[in-house]
């Protein structure tokens, strides 16, 4: 099912990517651009998500610490190191017959509404051209996407924005294991169903490595609770997409069978809200039955944020029960929490709007 998805995004950690001394595995991605022609020739488009910037840029400018000392060196590396990974990525890819492009994406970016809109628009010509994407997180600006970003969330953002069907995290383990894998007795868990049932378990981070289990986790429930298909599966070996393809071994989750329209989804991934909203008993108890939040079930209205922005919705307990964009800015919020509608015209002085957060801009959480 995930390896004849129409759209299939493929992340490729550093770990995987970057040899030892901190150069290219040229050998073994000349593999991965063969399985990736392989599935072209198949009519089946392709996304790569691919780590590598910093590794690589710590070894060009000589770093301690694989460019992570600082933040300031690991902007540098990954300044630097970019474009030894656009390259790598151009001449594997071109040695297949493939064009590659180049989509260097912040967190801010998938959580603008209207420049997500535009990387999705990107995207979506570049397949069309039968180019194939290679994106990385634009560490050269970030601030704490470097030290608490990683690539396995930003593919299953991004196979959001593309449209695709499924996802395949390559990594440096096999998959999800009933317990830590160097345990006797551990057991790959070939598909999981539901993970609300799953406990998480944090896998080892390895010397290049930012992502380790429970980021993979965090992605598996962005994905399927959208409609994707993710996998786990091992890199390590060469022609990794094929080995996959025919052996299976990985660990596969379903889609939720009430996955999220596209527009919910982008909201119930924002990872950074401008504020919080918290509700009281029987307005979270409408959100649950698809109500908006009216300003009277709001008891409280934290942080600075615009109309439009994105906030999350609390119950009397502090539990996020709901993302959503704000009708009003916070200055307003605050002047209409705990308000009945036909109060919010007069101590607004204009016409208010429908709620505080309509049902059509929310996602439950």
């Amino acid at each position: 099912m995930l390896m004849s998805a129409p759209r299939l995004v493929v992340k490729i950690g550093s770990s995987l990517l970057v040899g030892e001394r901190g150069g290219v595995r040229r050998e073994w991605l000349a593999t991965v651009a063969a399985d990736i022609a392989v599935l072209a020739s198949r009519g089946q488009q392709m996304v790569i998500v691919s780590s590598g910037a910093i590794a690589l840029g710590a070894r060009r400018l000589k770093l301690a610490k694989g460019g992570r000392a600082t933040l300031e060196d690991a902007q540098a590396a990954a300044a630097t190191g970019q474009i030894a990974l656009a390259r790598a990525w151009a001449e594997a890819l071109g040695a297949e017959g493939l064009t590659a492009a180049q989509l260097l994406l912040t967190l801010d970016d998938l959580e603008d509404r209207r420049r997500y809109l535009n990387a999705a628009t990107t995207l979506a010509r570049l397949l069309a051209l039968g180019v194939v994407p290679v994106i990385n997180e634009n560490d050269s600006v970030a601030t704490e996407e470097i030290r608490f970003g990683d690539n396995d969330r930003l593919a299953a953002r991004v196979a959001l924005a593309a449209g695709a069907q499924a996802v395949l995290l390559l990594s440096d383990v096999e998959g999800l294991y009933d317990r830590p894998p160097e345990e006797t007795g551990a057991a790959l868990i070939p598909e999981v169903a539901a993970l609300d049932t799953l406990e998480a378990r944090i896998g080892a981070v390895g010397a290049l490595g930012t992502g380790g289990m429970a980021a993979k986790l965090a992605a598996a429930r962005l994905a399927t609770g959208a409609g994707v298909a993710l996998a786990i599966a091992s890199g390590r070996e060469e022609h990794p997409l094929a080995h996959f393809a025919e052996t299976g071994r990985g660990t596969l989750f379903t889609p939720a069978a009430d996955a999220t329209p596209a527009r919910k989804a982008w909201l119930a991934a924002g990872l950074t809200a401008k504020g919080q909203l918290v509700a009281d008993a029987g307005a979270v108890a409408a959100l649950r039955q698809g109500k908006s939040l009216l300003p009277a079930g709001v008891t409280g209205v934290r942080g600075k944020f615009l109309r439009g922005d994105l906030v999350v919705i609390l119950d009397d307990r502090g539990t996020p029960v709901a993302r959503g964009l704000s009708e009003y800015d916070a200055e307003e919020a605050t002047r209409i929490a705990g308000a009945r509608s036909e109060s919010v015209a007069a101590i607004l002085g204009h016409a208010p709007r429908a709620a505080l957060v309509h049902r059509n801009h929310m996602a439950l959480l």
